[in-house]
């Protein structure tokens, strides 16, 4: 990955730390964060399929992308909020992926 995404996951664990603090509270909450953006990704594939029948199709596969990089962006900084690198434990969970599939 492009290091500014690292360093944009560095300045928004920062950025959070001096708004909110870093007590376990905070860390539940961005934890928590999580869902709540995963919940949003769910509710636009929902949209895309049109399946509320009072409201028909309101987002697009890009908009369901789009809420997708959020959790992502959301977890790695959940994961720099715990004191860990990011970057090295999504490199070993491709690792443990393509291990499992054959694939390196």
């Amino acid at each position: 990955m492009d290091e500014s995404i690292w360093n944009s996951v560095r300045a928004s664990r920062g950025w959070l730390d001096t708004a909110n603090g870093t007590g376990d509270v905070e860390l539940t909450c961005r934890i928590l964060k999580l869902t709540e953006e995963a919940g949003e990704a769910a509710g636009a594939w929902i949209g895309v399929l049109g399946q509320n029948p009072r409201k028909g199709v309101t987002h697009s596969r890009e908009d369901v992308a789009a809420e997708l990089a959020d959790v992502a962006f959301t977890a790695l900084v959940a994961i720099e909020s715990l004191g860990l690198d990011p970057q090295s434990l999504l490199h070993a969970c491709a690792a443990k992926v393509r291990a499992r599939t054959g694939t390196g």
